[in-house]
């Protein structure tokens, strides 16, 4: 993406931004497709958030964009929902939207170190084409997580956000984090054993 702004920003920290957001389009476009489910709508989407990043932020310090961009992403795509419920495009599930403080249902786990997805030392072939296969399933499951649950967990293990960060950016408790996040390992758990791939 291509800054440009109507307050120009030092050369220096105009760089700085771009690397910063082409370091995070792809992860975030991903994310954002998983939760809308419309590749053209997620990009508008990501676009959108990075523009807002640039117009209201960029003059921040860099170690503030992380937490900056994912928090207006996040805020990006509920506008999107509104928008569309609204519009009455898209059937939501109420229950999705709402942040009410949840108890810890479990201790997180992290469902991609379980499956070991980044240890590929001395993998053949046969067990690249596993692992990949093993992944597109879990990225199906994972889209069909309900809208708070799946936003939790791409935080939490896509993201690797801490639940501190998690719940900064989802506008909730901590409590409510690690309860959609205990609840989406439970349903991609059970889903991903119905494939036959246990955890």
């Amino acid at each position: 993406m291509s800054l440009s702004s109507s307050n120009p920003l030092p050369a220096s920290q105009e760089a700085l931004l771009n690397d910063f957001l082409k370091g995070v389009e792809r992860r975030a476009f991903k994310r954002t497709a998983y939760a809308v489910r419309d590749d053209d709508a997620a990009l508008d989407i990501v676009q959108d958030a990075m523009i807002r990043l640039v117009q209201s932020y960029g003059e921040r310090p860099s170690t503030e964009w992380p937490m900056l961009f994912q928090r207006i992403l996040s805020n990006a795509t509920l506008d999107w929902f509104r928008r569309q419920k609204v519009r009455n495009a898209v059937m939501m599930n109420l229950g999705d939207f709402e942040s009410g403080d949840g108890e810890d249902e479990g201790q997180d786990f992290d469902l991609l170190a379980a499956l070991k997805v980044d240890d590929q030392i001395g993998e053949g072939a046969d067990d690249g084409a596993s692992r990949a296969q093993t992944l597109a399933q879990i990225e199906e499951e994972v889209g069909k997580l309900p809208a708070r649950q799946r936003e939790a967990f791409l935080l939490r293990y896509w993201e690797e956000m801490d639940v501190a960060e998690t719940a900064v950016i989802m506008g909730c408790s901590e409590g409510s984090v690690k309860t959609h996040c205990s609840r989406a390992v439970q349903a991609l758990a059970r889903a991903l054993q119905l494939r036959g791939i246990t955890l």
